[in-house]
């Protein structure tokens, strides 16, 4: 339960965020996020869909295992299968949930589920029942809800309550909702359903038509106390609700929103950074918040504005949502303590193999670099520490390239372990490295999108890669880092290529789609 101005934050970048195309995560870096998740001050994690593989219900298990705080929420389809794989996956978390769902609109019954009402009703009951043998934190969703007949949700919501389910979502599946028709459908819900004090009414909106975040605030008035989000958005599809976009807007309009949340804001931007740095996800820059220009003011009127107060054009300061300028004062001579203390406070309890990997590589960086970030460390735990057991390694890149010489490029690569090199030329340096990288590792995979950015400020700052793989219909991204561009290039490629090969033995198995 909540109190009336206190909103739960439902989060599952790690479930329905995972189902963005290429977006595919391994379990380090899945524990990873949802222990930043934990910091930033959510309240329940929706840490994955055990029953889809058995990748997933181990991913959800070391998180269950890990994490102190935070719920942990299983996705399960309302059969006995998925209640009991689920079940097995969190049994172990301090604050377990079940989250069960199953379809109510008449299109989805009648064309996908081939069922009844009754039976739909049915199964909803039975899947609660059993669920709430498990554990009195029972989450219900009616799929397709904002499409769904009023008075069967309402009849719905009031089965499954007595049945054991203390928090029952009403999702906007397919993003179709209008705020002020979504508003409408929850107070005619909570004022419908007899017993829909004895639980929490949550919301799940998706953005198809860019009304995520209003639909979402909209609920909220309406009396909704639980909000499920994703950080930057990211799902299915045009995405979910933002996180940092609800609970932002809660903040800065006490006046209008007189609910509060958990969040620590200041975390904010660092999990963007971290969420977008994992999945390879880019963050456009004129996003909302965490985007680059959020903050930025190029015209000379509201310069000078910002100059003399900034609250002129900034309706909320940078360092309320952490996007801080600080540099970590740590260079070439620093040693393994004074790198492990900061990337402690960072969050990461790193072994002390993983320690001597992030030192190397630090040594390294710092010998290019004049000031290191926490973007920079980051990225180097990422790729030192998250991205182990990859099929696919660099060991060198050597590039010849100029206005009067042929480009050509040297490649060293291991292959699960078994060295491999060879050289070939491109129209250019990158497509170079690309052409011979694509023939020692044998790959068919065709390159949809390349993306360059820096990492931090500077010229001397660290290049960020992103690409987009497909093969077979399988879609994966990839990212790199590198003071050198085209170092960066080839770990962003290599990178792409083994999510290539995670996904083809996990694949992401979608449950439908709340």
């Amino acid at each position: 339960m909540t109190t009336d101005n206190q909103i739960i934050i439902f989060d599952t970048t790690l479930r329905d965020g995972e189902q963005s195309p290429g977006a595919s995560m391994n379990q380090p870096e899945k524990l990873r996020i949802a222990t930043q998740l934990e910091k930033l001050g959510v309240n329940v994690i929706e840490a994955g869909f055990p029953a889809a593989s058995e990748g997933d219900f181990e991913a959800v298990k070391a998180i269950a295992e890990t994490l102190k705080t935070a719920q942990i929420a299983a996705l399960c389809r309302a059969n006995k299968d998925d209640i009991n794989r689920g079940w097995q996956a969190v049994k172990n978390a301090a604050h377990p949930r079940i989250h069960t769902f199953i379809a109510t609109s008449e299109l989805h019954m009648k064309y996908k589920l081939q069922m009844t009402p009754e039976q739909v009703l049915e199964q909803a009951v039975e899947s609660v029942k059993l669920a709430a043998s498990y554990t009195d934190n029972v989450e219900f969703s009616a799929e397709d809800g904002s499409r769904s007949d009023p008075a069967f949700l309402c009849k719905v919501f009031e089965a499954v309550i007595d049945a054991g389910a203390t928090t029952i979502n009403l999702p906007d599946t397919v993003g179709y909702a209008i705020p002020e028709e979504y508003s409408e459908l929850i107070k005619h819900v909570m004022q419908n359903t007899p017993n829909m004090d004895k639980a929490v009414l949550s919301v799940h909106c998706h953005n198809d038509l860019g009304l995520a975040t209003a639909n979402t605030l909209a609920a909220i008035k309406a009396g909704a106390r639980q909000v499920e989000v994703t950080i930057n958005g990211i799902g299915e599809r045009a995405g979910n609700t933002s996180l940092e976009e609800v609970v932002m807007s809660l903040h800065t309009r006490p006046n209008f929103f007189p609910q509060t949340t958990s969040i620590d804001t200041t975390k904010i931007y660092p999990t963007s950074r971290l969420v977008s740095m994992i999945t390879g996800i880019l963050v456009q820059p004129n996003r909302a918040i965490v985007g680059a220009n959020a903050f930025a003011h190029e015209a000379g009127i509201h310069q000078d504005g910002v100059l003399k107060n900034p609250m002129t054009y900034e309706i909320m300061k940078p360092e309320t949502i952490g996007l801080s300028k600080n540099s970590l004062v740590l260079g070439k001579h620093s040693g393994r303590h004074a790198l492990n203390s900061h990337i402690q406070e960072m969050g990461y309890n790193l072994s002390k193999e993983e320690l001597n990997k992030v030192f190397e590589k630090f040594k390294h960086l710092a010998d290019k670099k004049k000031s290191i970030q926490d973007e920079d460390i980051e990225a180097l735990i990422n790729e030192g520490v998250l991205r182990s057991s990859e099929v696919f390694t660099l060991e060198y890149i050597n590039v010849v390239s100029g206005n009067t010489v042929f480009p050509t490029a040297s490649v060293k690569l291991n292959i699960n372990g078994r060295p491999v090199q060879g050289a070939t030329a491109g129209s250019g340096p990158i497509d170079a490295v690309y052409n011979i990288i694509s023939k020692l590792t044998g790959t068919t995979s065709e390159l949809l999108r390349f993306t360059i950015s820096a990492l931090t400020e500077g010229t001397d700052a660290q290049g960020e890669v992103t690409v987009r793989l497909q093969e077979d219909g399988i879609v994966a991204l990839g990212k790199g880092t590198d003071p050198d561009i085209i170092t960066a290039s080839a770990l962003a490629y290599i990178n792409g290529l083994n999510r290539l090969e995670y996904l083809k033995s996990h694949p992401i198995v979608k449950p439908d789609n709340l």
